[in-house]
């Protein structure tokens, strides 16, 4: 039986990770086989791309490089992990895909979306998520929140983290959480909106009662 897709999408600082490892551990302890994965990166490709795309200037990209950047890692993360581990009957946790590109490249980045739409049908064709978690949080609140997480990493690394999104203007991510609230709106089936301004405990609990409904309908 194929597993289950879950993408965990959001602006900075709404606790995706976190929310990542509770389902995971909440879906093994009910003997279902998890794979946790992250985008960029989730394969060597990919992973090879990250650093790149992720750190230093700002402006080290325009937005179309970036979609493109995105779309060759999305497409061997696909052929090296995502399908294979589904077919296997696993369900694969993703930290953000598809709908990153749609906000952050697309809406906040201003690139046409029949040119995202045009990747999307050649990359993704129809390994769609199964369900997608947007962890909605007010701007100004997750940038504190992961400002604070990238100095504590920059204190232990010598400098060195994935901060180059989260130093983009504030309307930069006033813009991506509008885009994630109208990719829902129009995906209602897929997408699902939690609160990320509450307990992470209470956030798990909305995540685990959404997921139980895709465990009965696999079963």
């Amino acid at each position: 039986m194929r597993g289950q897709f879950i993408s965990f999408e959001g602006g900075e600082g709404g606790g995706k990770t976190t929310q990542i490892k509770l389902l995971a551990e909440k879906l093994q302890a009910a003997g279902i086989k998890v794979v946790q994965t992250r985008e960029p990166g989730g394969s060597e490709g990919a992973e090879a791309l990250r650093h790149l795309l992720l750190t230093g200037d700002v402006a080290a990209w325009s937005p179309i490089s970036e979609a493109l950047l995105f779309a060759a890692g999305r497409s061997d993360h696909l052929e090296k992990l995502i399908r294979p581990s589904l077919e296997e009957g696993k369900w694969v946790l993703c930290d953000r895909f598809l709908d990153s590109t749609r906000a952050y490249q697309g809406v906040a980045g201003n690139v046409p979306q029949e040119f995202i739409a045009t990747i999307e049908k050649y990359v993704v064709a129809d390994s769609l998520p199964d369900r997608t978690y947007i962890l909605d949080l007010d701007p100004e609140v997750g940038l504190a929140r992961a400002n604070a997480r990238m100095a504590d990493i920059k204190e232990q690394s010598a400098g060195l983290a994935e901060d180059r999104f989260e130093n983009m203007r504030l309307q930069f991510h006033l813009d991506l959480r509008q885009c994630y609230l109208d990719i829902a709106k129009a995906e209602p089936k897929r997408c699902h909106v939690i609160n990320a301004d509450q307990a992470i405990g209470s956030m798990h609990d909305d995540i685990w009662a959404d997921a139980q409904k895709l465990i009965e309908k696999s079963n």
